[in-house]
């Protein structure tokens, strides 16, 4: 198995100890960079700027994206590592050569963070070189990675230390067996994961208009969050924002053929509402390529029971 060892700006980690969030952007200020290094589900662990050369905490990674900084902050907040946008913001202009006002980045989203306090801080490998700039990939069928990953499962699941072969607890479970398209419907989601998976599977598009203008798109989920709705793609649509707000006052909703159904309360109550009911009865415009990641059933039913107006 391979897992990642990325190199961490020191007070990015230390603003993010004291949070403890349920997820985090670990963002890099370029949008030129891809991260192809490992698979969704596996280990991305924290190491600190030389002089501290430790291993200090880490996530499961579940995307790479390249996006708006913008959105990002929409997105995740203080869990980009900064206590403002403003803030954010500045951190990224010092590191890019040109002042654009919405520049790209690149997003390396983590899961169920973990920060190890510092007497459990994990030294390097020997094989660590202080000439990488962005990290290391390491692999548990070679020693220093076998090493390297026992050590790190030894701390954030005590008292229990389970063998690579035999893991003993969840946390194990999930780090050696959860690779691959499977974590997105297992593990546990966060609000700002949520967001740009579902914008990224609907191609930065609404699904019910096709529009393309990111800035008013918006991720609403069918089934509400505050329901018990789960933050997954299956559970969500990308939506212009007036759509969305429509959505999640019951004017507008999806039957289970995935068509688009206008309530007649609109221009009951609003006389009007001509631009929306010629969408009423038109199929949604974009789905993710994943038929897995198409709304589920249980969820458009949910909201035609107990959202929409008719």
């Amino acid at each position: 198995m391979k897992f990642w060892v990325g190199i961490t700006d020191n007070s990015w980690f230390d603003f993010l100890a004291i949070k403890k969030p349920d997820e985090i952007n670990f963002w890099r200020p370029s949008s030129i960079l891809q991260f192809k290094a490992i698979e969704p589900g596996a280990l991305f662990l924290f190491k600190l700027h030389s002089p501290k050369n430790f291993i200090t905490g880490g996530g499961f990674f579940v995307r790479h994206s390249v996006i708006p900084l913008t959105l990002a902050w929409q997105a995740f907040g203080e869990k980009n590592g900064a206590s403002s946008f403003e803030s954010l913001s500045k951190m990224i202009s010092r590191l890019r050569k040109d002042k654009q006002r919405d520049p790209l980045i690149g997003c390396t989203i983590l899961a169920e963070p973990f920060f190890l306090p510092e007497s459990e801080w994990i030294p390097v490998p020997d094989n660590w070189s202080p000439n990488l700039v962005q990290g290391k990939t390491y692999d548990t069928n070679e020693q220093y990675g076998k090493n390297l990953w026992e050590a790190v499962l030894s701390k954030i699941q005590k008292p229990s230390v389970p063998s690579l072969d035999k893991p003993e607890n969840a946390v194990a479970r999930e780090a050696r067996s959860g690779y691959g398209a499977d974590y997105l419907t297992k593990a546990r989601l966060g609000q700002g994961t949520f967001r740009i998976l579902v914008t990224e599977a609907y191609k930065r598009r609404c699904s019910i208009t096709g529009e393309r203008t990111l800035p008013v798109l918006q991720s609403a989920h069918i089934k509400p969050f505050s329901e018990s709705g789960p933050n997954k793609i299956s559970n969500g649509l990308l939506l212009r924002s007036d759509l969305h707000i429509l959505f999640d006052r019951g004017y507008v909703t999806i039957d289970d053929n995935l068509s688009v159904v206008v309530s007649k309360r609109i221009k009951e109550e609003f006389e009007n509402g001509r631009d929306y009911y010629a969408l009423h009865g038109t199929s949604l415009k974009v789905l993710p390529n994943n038929f897995l990641e198409h709304p589920a059933k249980e969820f458009v039913q949910w909201h035609n029971e107990n959202i929409f107006i008719e």
